[in-house]
């Protein structure tokens, strides 16, 4: 198990101590581009907008890495107790179920991850606004009510609505609105491919993991639709978002074309190979996935400065 948590981290693993390998890779670092992205564009599109706060924009990555890493603690340490993560499992190995953390100390990271974000919440609260402090009250719940509870949303195939918006329309509305003072309709577009995109990445993982979810219950959009609809899912996903980023060509010099197509073919490429591979094959997937996303708001943010 050790070894396979190496092959999935590369070379870092070699460089520090095992068990600080076992909590970075319990944080699925190669998902965090979910929660950078969005912040990303949404300070660009406030630099283009001249009301780029720097402070106000740290604040707002930091908010949404640390709930990020607090709900991927919070999912090992609840799959774990209900029975999601058995010996069977596709994925990389899970720190808990794998003996590497204690389900006791990975709960009490989960709350450590949880109080960081709502330090940095409180105080872009007290820079932007008390209303702000709705929405963090909002992330703070949904973080424990994603994977517990009497009713858990991802067990119930409503992980995807969850990520479009907390993964999209809202780290990109409001991180333009702490700096703009209102909601933007471009941030809110771009919110949504954002999103959309960042689902992709859950889309992937719950076809990965779709026999396993099956057999312990866990009711994914897949696992009650079927493979054949998480795949047009995931392309479904992708086209709307690159639609969504048209907007930005608008008025553009005729070459943003060129790297608006690259980012395109690559997402197409990935999603042939999620139709053409099954179970641990879809590991790779999953990370390009992830890749595709932070291209996707790094062109955004490129294009939204650069006209």
């Amino acid at each position: 198990m050790q070894e396979k948590a190496r092959v999935h981290l590369g070379n870092l693993t070699d460089m520090i101590p095992t068990k600080i390998s076992h909590w970075l890779q319990a944080s699925r670092p190669f998902t965090l581009p979910a929660s950078v992205s969005p912040v990303l564009v949404g300070a660009a599109l406030a630099l283009r907008d001249d009301c780029f706060l720097p402070l106000n924009a740290a604040l707002c990555l930091l908010v949404a890495v640390s709930a990020q890493v607090a709900s991927n603690y919070a999912n090992d340490y609840f799959d774990y107790r209900n029975g999601s993560d058995t010996s069977e499992r596709l994925g990389p190995p899970r720190a808990v179920a794998s003996g590497w953390i204690s389900a006791g100390a990975m709960l009490r990271a989960t709350l450590i991850a949880v109080m960081i974000a709502c330090v940095c919440g409180f105080s872009l609260a007290m820079l932007a606004g008390w209303e702000l402090l709705l929405v963090g009250l909002a992330i703070v719940l949904c973080v424990p009510a994603y994977s517990a509870g009497p009713w858990p949303l991802s067990r119930k195939g409503l992980g995807d609505v969850c990520v479009v918006i907390f993964y999209g329309l809202v780290p990109v509305g409001f991180t333009y609105y702490v700096q703009a003072g209102r909601f933007g309709t471009l941030a809110m577009l771009l919110g949504a491919g954002t999103g959309l995109l960042a689902a992709n990445i859950l889309v992937a993982n719950n076809c990965r993991d779709c026999e396993e979810d099956r057999r312990s219950g866990k009711r994914t959009t897949v696992v009650m639709f079927g493979m054949r609809f998480g795949q047009m899912l995931y392309m479904f996903n992708n086209v709307t978002a690159m639609l969504l980023m048209l907007i930005l060509l608008r008025g553009a010099p005729a070459w943003f074309v060129l790297p608006y197509a690259a980012v395109g073919a690559m997402m197409i490429r990935t999603w042939r190979s999620l139709c053409s591979r099954s179970g641990r094959e879809l590991i790779p997937v999953l990370v390009h996935t992830s890749r595709n996303l932070l291209l996707y708001a790094l062109l955004a943010a490129w294009m939204a400065i650069a006209h």
